[in-house]
């Protein structure tokens, strides 16, 4: 039986580096492929480098100072909001804090998001 499957054929790079890529077709769309169904909150340096943020936590309130949720960081710079949806349906005041309750961030964040990056 012969095989029906085409396969994609991959462009060789003409620079120097000599780096092959793979042909998308022409006329096919693409959608996303991974979906966060959580908000999903990354705390990480200038260089992209998530912090070791073991004891930190991150609170999610409405404008009007309503809290909605509070989620712990884990030690790799993320922290996933269990209750809150993805895509966001209102303005958020995200508000990170140390394991003694000191607040370090504050960042006002718009409708519509599935994730969030502090930096710094």
């Amino acid at each position: 039986m012969q095989n029906t499957k085409r396969s994609i054929p991959t462009l060789k790079d003409s620079g120097k580096f000599g780096k092959s890529y793979t042909r998308i077709p022409v006329g096919k769309k693409f959608g996303p492929t991974q979906t966060l169904r959580r908000l999903t909150i990354l705390w990480v340096d200038n260089a992209g480098v998530p912090f070791v943020t073991s004891g930190f936590f991150c609170e999610a309130r409405t404008l009007n100072g309503t809290r909605l949720a509070t989620a712990r960081f884990d030690a790799f710079g993320t922290a996933v909001f269990r209750t809150i949806g993805t895509p966001t349906s209102r303005t958020l005041v995200l508000r990170t804090f140390d394991e003694d309750g000191v607040i370090f961030r504050t960042r006002t964040v718009r409708s519509g998001i599935s994730a969030f990056v502090f930096i710094g």
